[in-house]
């Protein structure tokens, strides 16, 4: 069997209680976005265009199997000590590469206004939904699928806690338009990459992960 297996039936996957994790409001969270892209989005916007190659978009392709304007919207998260350090390493991995200019990337970090629901995939709970810790970092086409039927099964779940697999499996967030009542009215800080106050984490990040900056 492969380390990570196609995704379940909606059906077997309702049979399995799902395991989770209540964020509390108040939790400062954190996200790059790309101020200047085709389907750019602003900082307290979720991205309803997809799927996109992104692990966790939960969006249906339409009927030629292309992504597509639909209900389900997505955006991701980090969270905790390393949050900022986390965006960095997962939004840039492809290339390895910080561009602070290209599509003009924006660092946001806010506080949640109210509690979102995650199902954890940060534990072996992963291995009981018939998947395994490879759904942190296998081929993304499937983490897709498995993201849309997690979304179908669960109807309470706002996202997806799952484990950075570009820095050291740091908590991460795939939130679903179901927690938009949590996104708050103002951000923390708010600052584009190519900002001097964003120089010191990004050095320090580029560093730490061997990724270059540009």
């Amino acid at each position: 069997m492969p380390k990570l297996p196609e995704p379940k039936s909606i059906q077997a996957l309702q049979q399995i209680e799902p395991r989770i994790i209540t964020v509390k409001a108040g939790t400062e969270v954190s996200r790059i976005f790309f101020s200047d892209d085709e389907h750019s989005t602003a900082w307290d916007e979720f991205r309803y265009y997809g799927p996109t190659q992104s692990r966790f978009d939960h969006q249906l392709p339409d009927e030629k199997n292309n992504p597509c304007l639909q209900d389900r919207g997505i955006m991701y998260l980090a969270t905790g000590n390393e949050a900022a350090k986390t965006c960095l390493a997962e939004v840039f991995q492809e290339k390895e590469t910080i561009d602070r200019n290209s599509r003009l990337p924006v660092y946001v970090g806010f506080a949640l206004e109210a509690e979102i629901c995650l199902l954890d995939l940060s534990g072996n709970f992963v291995t009981t939904l018939g998947a395994s810790t490879a759904i942190h970092s296998g081929t993304r086409s499937r983490t897709r699928r498995w993201a849309q039927k997690l979304y179908d099964a669960y109807p309470q779940i706002d996202g997806l806690l799952y484990c950075s697999s570009m820095n050291g499996n740091a908590p991460a967030i795939a939130l679903f338009e179901r927690g938009a009542g949590a996104i708050p009215p103002n951000n923390l800080i708010h600052r584009e990459l190519r900002d001097s106050a964003m120089a010191s984490v990004i050095t320090m990040t580029a560093h730490e992960l061997d990724y270059i900056v540009a």
